[in-house]
């Protein structure tokens, strides 16, 4: 259970601290990474979202074997932007440094599987008889 609750914290700060800048940065990523923004809406509804799935790690990482069924879609959560970030890359739609990101994302999805077999309810000692 140690090692599920390491890595969820891990994957929340590492969350809080790269996603978290994101509302600041709307106009400059339009600069840096034409085109601009065309819907505000929905890049702040990502970041938000994102941000929400940071808080769900961080009770994921305080109670691991409670929140055991949030680990589902938390390895979704991490997939879904990595595998997404790998094929619009290979069809040369995202820029190199963008595979940072969808390789932590990949990574700690890999460690959300680990953990979530790790903490699965059938390998903890029973309560029954204590």
């Amino acid at each position: 259970m140690k090692f599920a609750k390491i890595v969820f914290w891990v994957a929340a700060i590492w969350g809080f601290l790269v996603v978290t800048p994101l509302y600041f940065m709307f106009d400059r990523i339009g600069r840096d990474d034409p085109p601009p923004i065309t819907h505000p809406g929905f890049f702040y509804g990502f970041v938000g979202v994102t941000l929400a799935w940071q808080i769900a790690f961080v009770f994921i990482a305080r109670d691991p074997l409670r929140f055991h069924p949030l680990m589902i879609p938390s390895v979704f959560e991490k997939f879904s932007f990595g595998i997404a970030v790998l094929v619009l890359f290979s069809q040369g739609r995202m820029h190199a440094p963008d595979l940072l990101f969808a390789g932590v994302d990949l990574v700690l999805g890999i460690l959300f599987v680990t953990s979530h077999f790790k903490t699965s309810p059938s390998t903890q000692p029973s309560a029954v008889g204590r």
